[in-house]
């Protein structure tokens, strides 16, 4: 009987790979780091590979599958299944993942971006449970959104509604970013471009932050905690520019409850204690707008990928 579902989170960093049974119950998990430089081929073969030993390690075979999810930061066809473009793995483009990966697998698999199945488990399982409307944001090596409308998910036109990070709000200023422009939200507070603008600011100024080696979030993190002054540069930066993508999300769309995942959120209040009140400084109608923060921590990509397969059933 098919009654089991593998859920595959492609990140900028790693890859996870979930096995879920007819109860939603997570039986197994493990992930590998992300093949930055791995084109659509490669990548969906090693994929292809670990499927098998996921199986194999829970005595379970292709035939005992409902299908494959899989979410990816990339701008994604989502009728067709086709990768169009992928900021975190740039080498992954105009690739017909979805036929690929099923001509091989022979098992029904779905590909959506990492923020829409995020935000389909938040809204079903985590912090956005009951809500009408939610916007999901996704703050790590990169930046985005899944949005859900009226309790459903809203992919747009094509499929990439909700790339939040990749809306500009210095064109053609600043690091160019993986979506090919410069001047991004993404490229102004993700994960994947602060260590560049902390070595850019750091010339000639003193800094506790180690820019030799392991120059990340967390070393930010720990400068800030220490008082360092560029760290705390830094993070009013990261803080300013994701107040203003929600702020002009919320304009937008008019949304009450943002939820925050990813990497980023690791900084708690910190950060978001800044980009609360940088949000309030620009938000002039006293209407609630709610921040929470996703509830389903490292899982969250793998549930949301399992469910966008019931969602295919």
């Amino acid at each position: 009987m098919k009654s089991y579902r593998i859920g595959i989170d492609a990140g900028g960093t790693k890859v996870a790979y979930g096995l879920f049974d007819e109860k939603n119950n997570l039986l197994d998990r493990f992930q590998h780091p992300t093949p930055i430089e791995a084109d659509g081929p490669a990548f969906s073969d090693l994929v292809i590979e670990n499927v098998g030993k996921l199986l194999q390690q829970n005595n379970k075979t292709i035939e005992d599958l409902q299908g494959i999810g899989i979410c990816m930061p990339s701008f994604i066809l989502f009728d067709q299944g086709y990768v169009c473009m992928t900021s975190a793995m740039v080498n992954i483009r105009d690739f017909p993942m979805r036929d690929y990966l099923t001509q091989r697998l022979q098992v029904p698999v779905i590909l959506d971006n990492d923020g829409n199945a995020a935000a389909l488990a938040e809204h079903r399982f985590g912090a956005g449970r009951g809500s009408r409307h939610m916007i999901y944001m996704a703050i790590s090596t990169g930046i985005g959104s899944g949005l859900v409308l009226n309790g459903q998910l809203f992919r747009g036109s094509y499929g990439w509604a909700g790339e939040s990070g990749h809306m500009l709000i210095t064109p053609d200023e600043g690091l160019l970013c993986g979506c090919r422009n410069q001047g991004c939200f993404m490229s102004w507070a993700s994960g994947r471009y602060i260590p560049q603008h902390i070595r850019q600011k750091a010339e000639g100024r003193h800094t506790s932050m180690d820019l030799d080696s392991g120059l990340d979030c967390v070393e930010l993190c720990r400068g800030c905690r220490e008082g360092d002054a560029l760290a705390l540069e830094i993070l009013d930066q990261m803080a300013h520019y994701i107040a203003l993508c929600i702020f002009n999300i919320y304009q937008l769309l008019n949304v009450n409850l943002f939820v925050f995942g990813g990497g980023v959120v690791n900084f708690g209040p910190l950060l978001f204690d800044r980009v609360r009140a940088e949000f309030d400084r620009y938000n002039h109608i006293p209407q609630p707008v709610e921040f929470r923060f996703a509830e389903l921590e490292e899982n969250i990509g793998v549930i949301g990928a399992a469910e966008l397969v019931r969602e295919l059933l």
